[in-house]
């Protein structure tokens, strides 16, 4: 059977690699294989997950969200002081939601029409936006959430050991898959990456989508927001402090080229599913987070390497099948 044009040899292989992973932590690791431990590996996949679906965008576009780690915190103070206030829990939600799409929007802003770098943009207000939710709440927290968050935050599905909180993301990936490969926008966001000129000049509004893009970083990075808020039962100004890196690691080693105008969600997909492994396998081993980080670092550069020497290292060995077939 011929492979759509869609899944890479890279997206296969980062797949292939997530499920022998997976295996041997079934094999080598007792604990691991638990309904408990699928269970909290998943929930804190939750955020990472929707996190890096903007992000893939982003950098197919030839741009870049530094800010989204903070983007989320500040949120996430937004969603708790707005439920602190007396507010009900829909319209709370409803409130962090625009907020988010209001960060995004800034993002955009200065990133389209004040023609500024997107990584020089989202580099600044990764630490403005953590800065305004510490000026907003301080070093508190707000605990007193609604029995209805908290029972989002700390249960399954009734039945099996998949946490309530990865849903919001088991619902936006398939309409977030279609979209991309699909749609006629999903091909002038690849347009736009592959050649921004070119793109410009064939009638794409390329500013605007790229604003738009943006925007949607926002939002799903409020819908973050308020499943680390559930998830961790409070609302911080340092929630999720560095997980922009393991959310650019998660891109690039699924596929997405820095470049731009490459990438896809099966590989992305894969790729959230091996960091998520690694981290949880590190853990269960005793390594802390600080050390996790550190490999997880070292996995985001694997990947810069292989993308940049990958090709060369194909044609290499494209030219060395030749020759030993004409031999």
């Amino acid at each position: 059977m011929r492979r759509p044009d869609w899944i890479s040899a890279w997206d296969l292989f980062i797949c292939a690699f997530a499920l022998i992973l997976l295996i041997a932590g079934l094999v080598m690791f007792p604990n691991f294989g638990t309904a408990f431990n699928i269970s909290q590996l998943i929930a804190g996949a939750s955020e990472r997950a929707l996190l890096v679906l903007p992000m893939m965008l982003l950098l197919i576009t030839r741009d870049i969200d530094l800010s989204v780690a903070s983007t989320l915190a500040l949120t996430s103070v937004v969603f708790g002081l707005v439920v602190q206030a007396g507010i009900p829990l829909f319209p709370a939600i409803l409130i962090t939601l625009l907020a988010g799409a209001a960060l995004g929007g800034f993002n955009g802003f200065l990133s389209t029409t004040a023609g500024l770098h997107s990584l020089v943009v989202t580099l600044g207000t990764m630490a403005l936006f953590r800065g305004i939710g510490y000026m907003l709440l301080g070093s508190g927290s707000v605990n007193l959430l609604p029995d209805a968050l908290l029972d989002f935050g700390f249960t399954n599905i009734p039945g099996i050991p998949v946490p309530w909180t990865i849903v919001p993301y088991l619902v936006i990936l398939p309409i977030f898959a279609l979209v991309v490969h699909k749609t006629p926008l999903g091909r002038r966001i690849f347009a736009i990456g592959g050649n921004p000129d070119t793109a410009l000049y064939s009638g794409i509004l390329v500013d605007r989508i790229r604003f738009w893009l943006f925007v949607f970083s926002g939002v799903l990075c409020s819908i973050a927001g308020i499943v680390y808020t559930a998830r961790l039962a409070n609302a911080r100004a340092n929630n999720a402090f560095g997980m922009e890196l393991d959310v650019i690691t998660i891109a690039i080693l699924g596929g997405v080229s820095v470049f731009g105008g490459k990438g896809g969600v099966v590989g992305v997909t894969g790729a959230l599913i091996l960091v998520a492994l690694v981290r949880n396998l590190l853990g269960i081993n005793g390594v802390g987070g600080d050390a996790q980080s550190t490999i997880v670092g070292s996995m985001l550069i694997a990947a810069l390497l292989i993308g940049n020497f990958g090709p060369q290292i194909s044609k290499a060995f494209g030219r060395l099948r030749s020759r030993s077939s004409h031999a």
